[in-house]
């Protein structure tokens, strides 16, 4: 009996990916544990695996195809004896999710056949009929109205329908997204976070693509990293109640010691030092040191939970092309500085070339984000769920500071601690970025 290879849920919230490339052909031999296809989720691309052994009977999605969701049916594997005849047609998606495409064509003619006169005139908007409601508040509009007004980023309650009984169409769509028909106030309702997403700052697209002439932009679509990025990130500020907790940290003593140990590195066969500590090498040791001293602080919110961590499994923010990624140096406090700069280093290169597994990102208790390299001196970065904390680093830079009414030169460093109030209150972020700096200004003490 044939055997059906499904797309996989590379991680636990992962509900679609895009399948970027066959390593197979219909007809080819495979075995188990033989790579068949990647599949690139908004994360990380990943290798997908033969289970069985047997041949390509039939490949049901096309190479490059998006928004493939976790277990339809990719691939069909034939056993040993079985021909290509024996494969069933792929089974129709369920009406909420089979794909609209001929009921847009049909609605599409039969709206274009319109008499012209039908849209109501530019010049009196006021006149168009509002959408008709249901009893439940549901707008009336046709499929194909609601499915442009969707990649416009248009709310369709917001527009006049010109339609029967008020039926918001394909026309109305169109004259909202040029702006010849002004767009009605939303209907009231909270927000969501994910109703959130399709605004920027209030605005739709449309009404954020008529404040700039035509021509004077590149309009970029947002990959699938960018949208899960924006989500998550707009959800945390709306959802995770931040407060911010500021110092300075001397960093003479770390930058002598850095100095040091990077001055006794042994030398590779090419003359060049096998390591190279960085000032975010210290950083990380230091709080994931202070985190295991202040355990209170190690901690997520779990709704009716609070999560106190045994480890200290510290994220660090890496930038990558279109997003960001915060893979995870697992019980970080109990790495030697060597080991940290090593693995962030590994972590980083891979997360940059989308090569990191899940179990790699996916994780924590704790970020940090350290942006000193580029001349930031302070900020207040936003907490990553479910993390309870985030430290922000700024550039270490010489400063002038008073000691015993002499005036002295040092070298210092801002950082900012980002807190989620439900699970690290004032007293206990205050207590516990204290234990960091006391660490970052004798870093000798990392190893006590």
């Amino acid at each position: 009996m044939p055997i059906d290879i499904t797309m996989p849920a590379l991680s636990p919230t992962m509900e679609e990916g895009k399948l970027a490339k066959w390593h197979v052909k219909e007809g080819d031999s495979v075995s188990s544990g033989d790579v068949i296809a990647e599949i690139e989720t908004d994360k990380a691309t990943m290798e997908v695996e033969a289970v069985d052994e047997g041949k390509i009977g039939k490949i049901m999605v096309a190479e490059g195809t998006e928004g493939v969701k976790v277990n339809a049916v990719i691939a069909v594997l034939l056993q040993e004896g079985e021909s290509a005849d024996a494969v069933a047609a792929p089974k129709a998606a369920p009406a909420s999710e089979a794909p609209k495409a001929e009921a847009p064509k049909a609605e599409a003619k039969a709206e274009e056949a319109k008499p012209a006169a039908a849209p109501a005139p530019a010049a009196q908007p006021a006149a168009a009929p509002a959408p008709t409601k249901s009893e439940g508040g549901k707008v009336f509009a046709s499929p194909l109205a609601r499915r442009l007004a969707k990649e416009a980023g248009i709310d369709v309650s917001t527009i006049s329908g010109s339609g029967p009984k008020g039926r918001v169409v394909k026309s109305d769509v169109e004259a909202a997204k040029t702006g010849k028909v002004p767009l009605k106030a939303a209907a009231s309702a909270p927000a969501s976070a994910s109703g959130g997403a399709a605004m920027a700052g209030g605005m739709t697209k449309a009404q954020v693509l008529a404040l700039y002439p035509e021509g004077s932009y590149e309009l970029v679509p947002n990959d699938g990293m960018r949208k899960v990025v924006a989500a998550r990130l707009t959800e945390s500020k709306q959802t995770v109640p931040h407060f911010y907790l500021t110092l300075d940290c001397k960093i003479d003593a770390l930058l002598a010691a850095r100095e040091q140990i990077n001055a006794a590195a042994p030398k590779s066969k090419d003359g060049k030092p096998e390591y190279k500590l960085s000032v975010n090498d210290f950083v990380m040791k230091a709080w994931a040191v202070a985190l295991q001293r202040v355990p209170a602080a190690n901690a997520t919110w779990a709704v009716d939970s609070i999560l106190y961590h045994k480890r200290s499994d510290v994220a660090v923010a890496v930038a990558v092309p279109g997003g960001l990624f915060t893979p995870v140096v697992k019980s970080c406090d109990t790495k030697t500085l060597r080991e940290i700069s090593e693995e962030v280093k590994d972590l980083a290169t891979r997360a940059r070339g989308k090569k990191l597994a899940p179990h790699e990102y996916q994780g924590g208790a704790s970020s940090v984000s350290n942006l000193g390299m580029f001349g930031i001196k302070e900020f207040g970065a936003v907490i990553n769920p479910p993390h309870g904390t985030i430290l922000a680093v700024g550039v270490g830079e010489e400063r002038v500071y008073a000691d015993k009414g002499e005036i002295k030169i040092g070298q210092f460093m801002t950082c900012t601690l980002s807190c989620d109030h439900r699970a690290v209150d004032g007293a206990l972020g205050a207590e516990v970025l204290g234990v960091f700096k006391g660490l970052i200004e004798n870093p000798v003490m990392m190893l006590a």
